[in-house]
């Protein structure tokens, strides 16, 4: 069979669903480790901080390394590592301490998921053709997909096998990366640049306006993180709903929205101002923040969880747009630092949300809290303070 780019965008929207599989799948869990292994709200709340602090150690080795080791032995070894996480989840937990388990499996999967960011991106943004801005858009929606396909199928197999045989879920969701792995090995792969042509990191720091950008990508991942981490849990401890119910409602709907207003982006992208439109989506996400928050009735704190998903959408890939609009010859150094600057906000909003929870005995109080991420970054992109770093570093 002869492989062409068009089985690389393939290989690179699975990996993004893979992406989507790795972040997604154990906060669909939480409350079985709860009731399982007798876990803490700040222990669980610390998987998620493991989860991203090691993607963000990734990113940070990966950022040096990836023009020299390659795109695709990078790829190939992300998809094993997701493999091997996964499968750890259904084995470890019962046969060691089950919270160092949790902790072994979600780092091994936090490396996979660093790698995953730092080079399937420029892959996408390197293959021929115009429309970057679309294709990225496009790319970031499977993630959306992915997250869809994580909670309607998981939830089907908790209704049909029940929840307490939820540890062969992860060992199921691990035959994507597996396949994955073996496409990634086989297709044509471009680079943005050759090794030395790109800008170097301290060349990017020594503007303004790629600080600004990461500050943008640090709010962008907290604003959606700290909302779809939770949902679940906040459904269904804190709303008392159903458990299928709240996921269905709250991270499933959440996923389908942000999918789709990638999707609309990706395909009506050039008609739209980028900075003006992820500005208005950071108002929106403050709205939805303050609906799900403190609306009086649990199905209307949902619809703020859903809602978080549509503002949250256009956020993490129009910002990667952003920038390599700004900074063209920022090469995979770029995309990476990006990366890591997103999965800092990944672990921050969430963590800020469960420790101030755990503090106050309330997950709407550290909801509330983790709202002031998309504030500043609407402040940020509606006050024009991009256009003025632009002038100044022209």
């Amino acid at each position: 069979m002869t492989f062409t780019y068009k089985h690389t965008k393939y290989a690179a929207y699975i990996g993004y669903i893979t992406q989507a599989i790795i972040n997604n799948l154990m906060p669909l869990l939480f409350v079985s480790f709860e009731r399982d292994f007798g876990l803490s709200l700040d222990k669980i709340s610390f998987l998620i901080t493991m989860n991203f602090a090691v993607q963000i150690l990734t990113d940070l080795v990966a950022a040096r390394q990836a023009d020299r080791i390659g795109y695709r032995t990078l790829t190939v070894l992300a998809h094993i590592l997701a493999v091997i996480g996964l499968s750890g989840l259904c084995v470890l937990p019962y046969w060691m301490n089950p919270y160092a388990a949790l902790l072994i499996c979600s780092a091994v999967n936090a490396v996979g998921g660093g790698l995953t960011e730092v080079v399937i991106s420029p892959i996408v943004e390197a293959l021929p053709g115009d429309e970057k801005a679309s294709a990225m858009s496009i790319l970031h929606s499977f993630y959306c997909w992915g997250q869809v396909a994580v909670v309607l199928l998981s939830t089907a197999f908790f209704l049909c096998f029940g929840r307490e045989n939820w540890r062969y879920v992860p060992i199921l969701w691990a035959i994507i990366p597996f396949f994955n792995g073996i496409l990634f090995s086989k297709v044509p792969i471009r680079t943005l640049n050759e090794e030395g042509e790109g800008m170097g990191f301290v060349e990017l720091c020594k503007t303004k306006i790629f600080w600004l950008f990461l500050l943008l990508m640090i709010c962008a991942g907290a604003s959606e993180l700290a909302m779809s981490q939770w949902a679940s849990y906040f459904a269904e401890d804190g709303l008392r709903v159903t458990k299928t119910l709240g996921d269905l409602l709250g991270p499933c709907l959440f996923a389908v929205l942000m999918g789709i207003a990638r999707t609309f982006y990706g395909i009506k992208g050039e008609k739209i101002d980028l900075r003006k439109a992820i500005g208005f989506s950071g108002c929106l996400c403050v709205i939805s923040y303050l609906v799900a928050v403190f609306a009086p009735s649990p199905i209307l704190s949902l619809f703020g969880c859903a809602v978080c998903g549509l503002s949250v959408g256009l956020m993490w890939p129009g910002t990667y747009s952003l920038a390599s609009k700004y900074f063209p010859q920022g090469g995979t150094v770029l995309f990476a630092v990006l990366a890591l600057a997103g999965d800092v906000g990944c672990t921050g909003g969430p963590t800020l949300a469960g420790l101030v929870a755990n503090g106050t005995g309330n997950l709407k109080t550290g909801l509330l809290a983790a709202a002031v991420f998309p504030v500043v970054m609407a402040a940020c992109l509606l006050s024009g303070m991009l256009e003025k770093l632009s002038k100044k570093n022209a």
